[in-house]
């Protein structure tokens, strides 16, 4: 990305951000799946429908700022989606890959929220009126990272077993 004005850097952050959506979208399906635990897998499962969701609110503001909506290609989310991949493909024990999807999820979520806190000011310093619609996303992002958060504190780690080396 090199944007040579602040509109350029919204409209990039924000294909940037669509990009991140459509590919958690796909990712949240994955992590209900590969899930044993069932709260684990609920939580995602819910996620997944609050994303696509968050998907429609974007192509609205895409509409607001009369840009076609498309994503951009993002490493940082691509690298994440593969090391999960990468983790599955291992035939870890289902408890250690449901403590990882939990924290492949908190990930995926503090990357949004990231993403969303920067996008917000920026429309709001542009004078483009969706911070509503952004800041709808943003707080489904925080209340799903809230709760994955919650699932972690209480995860019952007596289940994995430590081994040296």
């Amino acid at each position: 990305m090199c944007a040579n004005d602040l509109n350029e850097l919204f409209e990039d952050s924000l294909k940037y951000v669509y990009y991140a959506e459509q590919q958690f979208l796909d990712a949240t399906e994955e992590l209900a799946e590969t899930t044993t635990d069932d709260q684990i897998a609920e939580a995602f499962a819910e996620h997944h429908e609050e994303t696509q969701t968050q998907i429609e609110r974007l192509e609205e503001v895409f509409s607001e700022i009369d840009v076609a909506p498309e994503g951009e290609t993002d490493e940082a989310v691509d690298g994440m989606v593969e090391n999960h991949e990468h983790f599955v493909s291992q035939d870890p024990d289902s408890h250690v890959l449901d403590r990882y999807n939990i924290t492949a999820g908190q990930m995926s979520e503090h990357y949004e929220i990231a993403a969303y806190g920067n996008l917000i000011p920026l429309a709001d310093q542009l004078g483009i009126d969706v911070a509503d619609t952004l800041e709808a996303n943003l707080r489904e992002e925080q209340d799903a990272l809230d709760k994955l958060s919650e699932i972690g504190e209480e995860f019952d780690y007596g289940q994995i077993e430590y081994t040296d080396g």
